[in-house]
């Protein structure tokens, strides 16, 4: 089977389960951020429970801790992915001639930043404070926003490779490293103590809505045709 090139058109992706996705994630979003806003103590207690066993672990794995913070702080830092969508938005308008999809990718990024800064500042929930931290952070803990950006830039990034024709191993690939990234993300925040694990789910959520909406916005601005099936 021949492998579509770079200039192939784009693939149509399925609209329903686009909006589909969107919905869910939309109400798990609003769900999760109505209990933390309210202070549902069941959830509190899953958090404290967590982040407690999660600490107690980075304090003893001195090895695993200063690991966990070299990625969180320069490998999967929010900067970092914007860093790297900056390049892509480059690339593909000035060698690729796309500047609707770099405008896009750009935007997409921007509004992610706001929304995760808006919410922290609506919420205003307190990170957890320890008497040996081992990293410390900035500004409110809900939602997570190392969680956030990196799912909206893996989730945009994977969206436009395999847009251009990625198929079978360099798929793969790109799509493993966009889970080991995202996944990883939340990981460390939480086993770093600077956030509760509810915030890094919010940052899972609400990035991969993002993602839905924006791969609605992109696709539809193109005019492209969504098919019937």
């Amino acid at each position: 089977m021949q492998t579509p090139s770079l200039d192939s058109p784009p693939r149509p992706s399925r609209p329903r389960a686009v909006l589909g996705a969107a919905w869910i994630l939309a109400l798990c979003s609003v769900l999760l951020l109505t209990l933390v806003a309210a202070e549902w103590r069941p959830l509190l207690a899953v958090d404290g429970d967590i982040a407690r066993t999660t600490h107690r672990w980075a304090v003893e794995e001195t090895g695993v801790t200063r690991s966990f913070r070299v990625l969180t702080d320069w490998v999967w830092d929010p900067w970092t992915m914007r860093l790297l969508c900056a390049g892509v938005v480059l690339w593909l308008g000035l060698r690729r001639g796309d500047w609707w999809t770099a405008v896009w990718l750009a935007a997409t990024l921007a509004v992610a930043a706001l929304v995760q800064q808006a919410l922290k500042a609506a919420v205003g929930r307190a990170r957890p404070v320890w008497p040996d931290p081992v990293d410390t952070a900035h500004y409110a803990a809900f939602p997570s926003g190392h969680a956030m950006t990196a799912t909206v830039a893996c989730g945009l990034l994977l969206w436009l490779v395999r847009r251009h024709g990625a198929e079978g191993a360099a798929l793969l690939a790109a799509l493993t490293v966009a889970a080991v990234s995202v996944a990883g993300v939340g990981v460390t925040r939480v086993w770093l103590g600077v956030h509760w694990t509810t915030d890094v789910v919010a940052g899972w959520l609400l990035g991969a809505l993002t993602v839905c909406v924006a791969v609605t916005v992109h696709r539809r601005g193109r005019g492209v045709t969504w098919p019937s099936d």
